[in-house]
């Protein structure tokens, strides 16, 4: 006969063992407090700026702590702008617009990245991976 009995029976915790309290507690405030991170990041790298072709930023400038010197293009026309936490203020129209003076090969991390994923960026790598799969068969 087959005796399927075992020396080590685990039993469900019930919510009136305060180590089982304890651990959910822990466990939620793990979970809020990477909700917050997680918006805090977002909040800080302005992950969630959507670009606008009417409205573009072309350079950014810290000038403190929280004022910021800005140089926006709107219609073609390029503005300076001062931001602060309380207001905005209008600095001056530009003459002469300014140059975006990027390279063609951008430093922006998600087109990097992207070129990085599609084995374009390094292409050395890309090729030492396919000889290295050629090599294992």
């Amino acid at each position: 006969m087959l005796n399927l009995s075992f020396s080590a029976h685990a039993e469900p915790q019930s919510l009136s063992n305060p180590t089982s309290v304890v651990s959910i507690f822990l466990s939620l405030l793990l979970v809020v407090g990477v909700v917050f991170m997680l918006a805090f990041i977002m909040r800080r790298f302005n992950v969630t700026h959507s670009g606008s072709s009417q409205l573009k930023v072309v350079a950014s400038m810290m000038a403190g702590t929280r004022e910021r010197v800005m140089v926006i293009e709107v219609g073609g026309e390029q503005h300076l702008v001062g931001v602060t936490a309380h207001n905005i203020n209008h600095l001056a129209k530009l003459a002469q617009p300014l140059t975006d003076n990027k390279p063609a090969d951008s430093d922006n991390f998600k087109d990097k990245l992207a070129l990085f994923m599609a084995g374009k960026l390094n292409p050395q790598a890309g090729s030492a991976n396919k000889k290295a799969g050629t090599q294992d068969e």
